[in-house]
């Protein structure tokens, strides 16, 4: 049974809601196209979804909004065709919390479970990298995995998971210089700083 945020988030005492064309009106809601405005969604560093601050725990309902999930630069939108409303991503949207390798050397393929048991492979479509974590909370250290999951939306790899990667790495020349990283799908993936 939903608890009463829930219910206000996702109205499902509505008739609208069992049917989205039952909805009334043409006109976008307010926040229309082009109009940012918070809505109190949020996504915490830990992949956690919030609205006003308490954690939507309904897996259906958070897969739908990050359906409508996009990105552009910094800021992160849910875009529908009568509105668009900005989101606040304290990291990345989502968290890469389960890995499967399969193969060996530059023939492994690597596949990479999120939050929302979506299944993505590293690879040329969905390339490996490490960056800074764009949140404190994410930990104290100075570079963190990151997959991309689609259009510049990312899932960041958990510790435990990319303690798992570390184990499946070795040293590849990139650029001439010699650099730790995984191979998936004939690629390899530096997981080290750059050297300069």
């Amino acid at each position: 049974m939903a608890d009463e945020s829930d219910r206000m988030i996702m109205g499902t005492d509505t008739a609208s809601d069992q049917d989205p064309g039952a909805a009334s009106g043409d006109e976008p809601a307010a926040g229309g196209p082009g109009l940012p405005v918070s809505e109190g969604l949020g996504i915490k560093a830990d992949g956690t979804w919030t609205y006003e601050g308490t954690a939507i725990r309904r897996l259906p309902l958070v897969r739908l909004f990050a359906s409508v999930l996009r990105r552009e630069g910094d800021r992160f939108w849910l875009v529908t065709p009568v509105e668009r409303v900005e989101i606040l991503v304290e990291d990345a949207p989502f968290v890469a919390v389960e890995l499967e390798a399969s193969g060996a050397g530059d023939a492994r393929q690597l596949r990479l479970r999120t939050n929302l048991d979506q299944w993505v492979e590293v690879g040329e479509a969905h390339p490996l990298r490490v960056r800074p974590p764009a949140h404190p909370d994410v930990g104290d250290a100075e570079l963190v995995p990151y997959v991309l999951v689609r259009d510049g939306l990312e899932a960041r790899l958990l510790r435990a998971v990319y303690y798992e990667l570390v184990e499946l790495g070795g040293e590849a020349a990139v650029d001439g210089r010699p650099r730790f990283g995984v191979w998936s799908r004939g690629r390899f993936f530096p997981l080290d700083a750059a050297s300069t």
